[in-house]
């Protein structure tokens, strides 16, 4: 018995060692160097790669890739998208031999934003008890999706009144998110159900639903009339075919400091994307190519022209109407919706 002990004592812990996070692995003889500083460079910079070559083989070729496309050692960034991204060296040496040797490097944007203020155009009447997560004007009527379980709703809006011409209840275990409507279909997101609902825009009737992709909830939407836009919460927004609602790519939002998180309700306007970010009571302006944050809007102060109450939240909703050109905002739990003219200050 003390022999068999003795013998499974040793089995586990040779089991062990044998899964130890080295075993079989030989260390990679190569290493990609950059100039990038602390791994972030600016788009407006030339990337230059070079290979180290830890144990001095005799190196065929190499072939390197920048966020899947092919590339030589010195790369103008000024057509990439921006954020985090892989570079990749394939090694060829001692005439049989190949290895694959990776790396990250961020992009960054090559200006601050520009900072925006606004003049108020009109104030319309907004249902205080609408938690709003997202709207959008189709033929001068606006459409708003709300959020909170047991309350989500999808509506139809006389804006100037405030009247509700259509509503439908979402059902309980639905938490309502974002909208956009494309080619008489309203697209709806729901949160962390992984759902999205397609009703037609007339009769609100419900045509069919879709998963999502590679990103694990729903926050916002918007499109440019070719591709559905969708936000997820982080600094992330994805290209969803617009037939087949698969996501097919994605940008990272980012300055010239960081990544921007927290992207939520979106409306594309004049070729860029305007979002809200989750909790602040302001809107970024997004280049839909490469992420980069253009410019910022503070619109912190409207939160203190609507009724004071309890469950007042956040700056919530970007809707822009093309009949006037003007640039709709609300929030969750405001009485009051704005039309704003955007001014660089």
């Amino acid at each position: 018995m003390k022999t068999f002990k003795y013998l499974l004592i040793i089995f586990l812990g040779g089991l062990i060692m044998s899964c130890g996070p080295n075993s079989g692995k030989n260390k990679s003889a190569f290493s990609i160097k950059t100039n990038a500083n602390k791994g972030d460079i600016s788009i407006n910079t030339a990337l230059s790669l070079s290979l180290e070559n830890k144990k001095k083989h005799i190196i065929d070729s190499v072939f390197y890739t920048l966020d899947g496309m092919k590339v030589g050692e010195t790369i103008q960034l000024t057509n990439f998208k921006l954020g985090k991204q892989t570079i990749e060296a394939i090694v060829y040496f001692n005439n049989d031999e190949k290895e694959t040797v990776t790396t990250t490097v961020t992009i960054l944007n090559d200006a601050p934003p520009k900072v925006y203020s606004y003049k108020i155009i009109n104030e319309y009447p907004h249902d205080i008890t609408s938690y709003t997560q997202g709207i959008e004007f189709f033929n001068d009527t606006l459409y708003e999706s709300t959020g909170q379980y047991k309350k989500s709703k999808l509506r139809k809006i006389d804006y100037k009144t405030g009247k509700i011409i259509k509503n439908i209840d979402l059902a309980d275990e639905y938490f309502g998110e974002g909208l956009t409507i494309l080619n008489d279909k309203i697209y709806q997101l729901t949160w962390r159900e992984g759902t999205g609902f397609v009703y037609d825009v007339n009769s609100f009737d419900k045509i069919s639903s879709f998963k999502y992709g590679n990103s694990k909830e729903g926050w916002g939407l918007c499109n440019n009339e070719n591709t559905i836009y969708k936000s997820d919460g982080t600094e992330k927004i994805w290209s969803l075919n617009s037939n087949t609602l698969v996501e097919e790519s994605y940008i990272q939002v980012y300055t010239n400091k960081g990544k921007i998180v927290g992207i939520n309700e979106m409306e594309w306007i004049d070729g860029n994307i305007y979002t809200n970010r989750y909790q602040k009571d302001g809107v970024a302006i997004i280049n839909p190519k490469n992420g980069a944050v253009t410019g910022v809007i503070d619109f912190s102060p409207l939160k203190k022209l609507v009724t004071q109450h309890e469950t007042l939240d956040v700056l919530n909703g970007i809707a822009y109407n093309p009949k006037n050109n003007t640039i709709f905002v609300t929030g969750k739990h405001w009485d009051k919706l704005f039309e704003v003219e955007v001014i660089e200050k």
